[in-house]
């Protein structure tokens, strides 16, 4: 499918879908305890990718108004059959180390785009911690065999590259027989991330503790040096029950399209802005030091937003990774220069997305200069235009470019925009309904 944006103003009200973060933990978190029930899951791809891998370890997933979890209770039996986590990194980084918990041997695969991306780090955690772990073609990429039990112990963990091996084995470690002791390697980015899980672990009753954290900026597992997750831990939320919080990331793209396509006598409303770990709340500060007008109103969880003269900033991802493409589209069409810093390891989600932006955002019409580690986007030096861009099946790409070509002039076809489906299957009939001139053809 591709979309078709043309020019065009917004306004109104919205609701974010819930986060996928959460979702996708909670559903292993369930498939975890002996039985849960997950409230306002996000019904997307990638969450459907780790419910089938609940159901390969044995566990049973009924839909109804909610997920109707009967788990493994922290013994997943080994699959009858290869469990396909699509394209969905979390899925499989996350179910990688529950697959080394079965006293068997578990392969797990992917699209194209997952069987690329880097597992290594997680494969070498859990081989030092007695587990056959292997990538099938020795890159370190999928297809994997992994072949248990793991029964716990030390390790030491990269934390620079994918904060969900630490997920991953906090997750699995509180069900083992000794624990794990992780020790960081290298500095944590993407420490928000890990807060989501210790978040979602005390929710379902389940201790895991940052070591050496010093908690900057509200952020719990910030400096962290390591981590520590005591075994024999029963999953188990209070009344059987969780309730997902909506989704930051794809908040953003809301946010963003407000604050550069709102009609001038009318806002955007964005709805399900309950506070919580998630890093990607940074958009609201962001947008603020960009001179936006943003107001947040956390007990009601609603933030509006109103088109705006943006600025030019500096903004350090190593946080917050996924607002990269929802940045550099804000600084397109903002006055100076936007720096992204810190983005490296940004080039290794479902695509390279710093290279990807800079490349599409240059078909429209922007300069950008693209570092190793920063993307400098010259908003004052950029006209946008409507172009054909590509969306590189990566739904983060897709919405924001489409965001970006609400206010090109013309109309841009963004390729592949049926990705969105991944995180926000709504996400063009929401954008539609606030007034974005949207087409899809197939």
């Amino acid at each position: 499918m591709d979309a078709h944006i043309s020019e065009s103003t917004v306004a109104g009200r919205a609701r974010a879908p819930p986060s996928k973060s959460y979702t996708h933990r909670a559903i292993l978190a369930a498939g975890y305890s002996e039985g849960a029930t997950v409230y306002d899951p996000l019904n997307s791809a990638d969450p459907r990718a780790t419910q089938r891998a609940v159901e390969g370890f044995g566990g049973s997933v009924r839909e109804v108004d909610a997920l109707e979890i009967s788990g493994f209770d922290g013994v997943p039996e080994v699959p009858d059959d290869v469990i396909d986590c699509a394209n969905s990194g979390t899925t499989m980084r996350l179910v990688t180390a529950t697959a080394a918990l079965a006293d068997g041997a578990t392969v797990l695969t992917g699209d194209s785009s997952l069987r690329s991306r880097p597992q290594g780090p997680l494969l070498d955690a859990l081989g030092a911690l007695g587990v056959r772990a292997e990538s099938t073609r020795s890159n370190g990429q999928a297809p994997l065999v992994i072949e248990g039990p793991l029964s716990g112990g030390e390790v030491d963990l990269p934390g620079d590259v994918s904060s969900q091996y630490i997920s991953a084995l906090l997750m699995a470690g509180a069900v083992t027989e000794n624990g794990i002791e992780l020790n960081l390697t290298t500095e944590l980015k993407s420490a928000p991330y890990v807060d989501i899980t210790l978040e979602v672990l005390e929710a379902f009753g389940v201790d895991a503790e940052p070591v050496g954290a010093s908690g900057a900026g509200g952020v719990r597992s910030a400096g962290a040096d390591g981590f520590v997750v005591e075994g024999g831990q029963t999953y188990a939320p209070e009344d059987g029950e969780y309730h997902v919080p909506g989704d930051f990331s794809s908040i953003s793209y809301l946010l963003a399209a407000g604050a550069i396509a709102a009609d001038e006598r009318r806002e955007v409303v964005v709805e399900g802005a309950q506070p919580s770990a998630q890093g990607d709340s940074a958009i609201v500060d962001i947008l603020a030091a960009m001179d936006a007008t943003i107001e947040w109103d956390r007990e009601a969880g609603e933030i509006t937003v109103s088109q705006s003269a943006l600025t030019g900033t500096t903004v350090d991802v190593g946080d917050t990774p996924d607002l990269l493409p929802t940045i550099a589209v804000l600084g397109a069409v903002a006055d100076g220069d936007t720096v992204i810093e810190n983005c490296e390891h940004v080039r290794y989600k479902e695509t390279d997305r710093v290279s990807a932006m800079a490349t599409e955002l240059e078909k429209m019409g922007v300069s950008v200069t693209e570092g190793h580690d920063t993307l400098t986007i010259h908003g004052g030096e950029s006209t946008l235009s409507g172009a054909t861009v590509d969306g590189y099946h990566d739904h983060r790409i897709i919405m924001s470019l489409s965001v970006a070509g609400l206010v090109a002039e013309g109309t841009t076809t963004v390729r592949g925009a049926g990705h969105v489906d991944i995180s926000f299957p709504n996400f063009f009939e929401l954008l539609g309904e606030l007034g974005g001139d949207v087409e899809k053809t197939e």
